[in-house]
């Protein structure tokens, strides 16, 4: 392997150290940097993106993965179909002149979720999910120096939400400090959870090789770098002990009918909270751009995506995106804020293979992949409140400054993407 290394590179090393300054310089505490956290988080995410990418036997695991999410999106298809015939992918009963506009997001991509829901909640029952969940706890407890029951919060946010975590850990949320409130909080907007995972897998696979592999990679490198910016803007008070854990929890079901019910029926409310978001926040949208459409610059209309291009092109170019594609860029990132990252893949995806690099698009499936948008806001607000009806007040003294720190997280996920050899990633 070719281990060359360029300028586009060294640019996004620069990326790196800019995210940080910027959150350090939001910090409650300045005095206290960890500097020993921001090298072990980066080396947690060099590491695994290395194991996942850089040697050939990683290769069969994740076309392994690749091949077990693509075989959940046939299975679904299957029961859309036996339940929505032609409307759910079943064959045509007239002619077809438009291929593409068989594609409905809430026919093709929402059910995804109802099944992974309901299979995530099946494994926890068995213990799958839990050896899972403790293994990635365990790393992120002795590598980066989190406490065991924000460790198992932020392992559990990987594979099943936000909420879902908390509930996890319900037994310690009373005993969470507010850097480790913050860091749930972070993490949170930062990461995704399991049950959307195949349906990002979905979107992307025409466009982006190895697109399961980099969704994967994307979900699990953005925890450490969720914790690393919660903890620089919200640093632990000094001498703080953390409390043990016995990896019990509230989490629990009676039977395997039940955990795939209950499963079913969560995953349920998660499709309707991101169909009801979507619908509300691409009609503002249009709504704002309907009003200041009358606004002509550069020869075309003024909309909301294109300022937002504008305010996060140098964003783009600082995780490591060429400057001619930097405003490509900063619009998907625009549109991730404000209409959620599944819009910004779709976006993403409608982008033609010849008119992205390879190395672009992978940046910005690593920067796209998270929860941190504007509509996030209220859906953890009313979940984190729901839990700590008394902690309520912190909560809302945080939320926006989470939603910063998980936005930049996941760019400080894309520019360690981006500052590791192109060879790694077989361009």
């Amino acid at each position: 392997m070719n281990f060359h290394y360029g300028p586009e590179n060294l640019q996004s090393l620069l990326g790196i150290a800019v995210i940080l300054a910027a959150c350090w310089l939001l910090s409650e505490n300045k005095k206290r940097f960890p500097v020993l956290l921001a090298a072990g988080a980066i080396a947690v995410q060099v590491i695994l993106i290395l194991i996942l990418f850089a040697f050939p036997q990683s290769h069969m695991v994740l076309n392994g993965i690749g091949n077990g999410m693509q075989a959940l999106s046939d299975a679904t298809s299957h029961g859309m179909q036996f339940v929505f015939g032609y409307m759910g992918g079943g064959d045509q009963p007239y002619a077809v002149v438009n291929q593409g506009a068989l594609f409905v997001f809430a026919l093709r991509v929402l059910p995804l979720i109802l099944v992974i829901a309901a299979l995530s909640a099946l494994l926890w029952h068995v213990g799958i999910l839990k050896i899972i969940i403790r293994f990635f706890g365990a790393i992120f407890e002795r590598a980066i120096g989190l406490g065991g029951a924000s460790a198992l919060g932020v392992a559990s946010n990987i594979f099943v939400g936000n909420v879902e975590s908390l509930i996890i850990i319900r037994a310690y949320l009373d005993k969470l400090t507010r850097s480790e409130l913050f860091i749930m909080m972070v993490v949170g907007m930062a990461n995704v959870a399991g049950s959307t995972m195949v349906a990002y897998v979905l979107i992307l696979h025409d466009v982006l090789p190895n697109a399961a592999g980099h969704i994967l990679a994307a979900a699990i490198v953005s925890a450490p770098a969720g914790v690393l910016l919660a903890r620089i803007m919200v640093p632990e008070a000094a001498g703080r002990k953390h409390e043990k854990v016995d990896y019990s929890s509230s989490l629990k079901y009676d039977s395997v009918i039940d955990a795939i019910s209950k499963g079913t029926a969560d995953g349920m409310m998660v499709v309707m909270n991101i169909a009801a978001i979507l619908v509300v926040m691409v009609a503002l949208v249009a709504l704002v751009n309907m009003c200041i459409g009358g606004i002509v610059v550069g020869g075309q209309p003024l909309t909301i995506e294109r300022i937002l291009g504008f305010v996060f092109t140098p964003l783009a170019w600082l995780i490591g995106i060429p400057w001619k594609e930097a405003q490509t860029g900063g619009w998907i990132l625009g549109v991730k804020m404000v209409l959620t990252e599944f819009v910004a893949f779709l976006k993403l995806a409608a982008i033609p293979v010849a008119d992205m690099t390879p190395r672009t698009r992978i940046i910005l499936t690593y920067a796209t992949c998270g929860f941190a948008n504007i509509g996030s806001v209220g859906i953890s607000v009313a979940g984190f409140s729901a839990l700590m009806p008394a902690r309520r007040p912190e909560i809302l003294s945080l939320i926006w400054k989470a939603l910063f720190a998980g936005f930049l997280a996941t760019c400080l996920s894309a520019a360690v993407v981006g500052a590791l050899p192109n060879s790694v990633y077989g361009l």
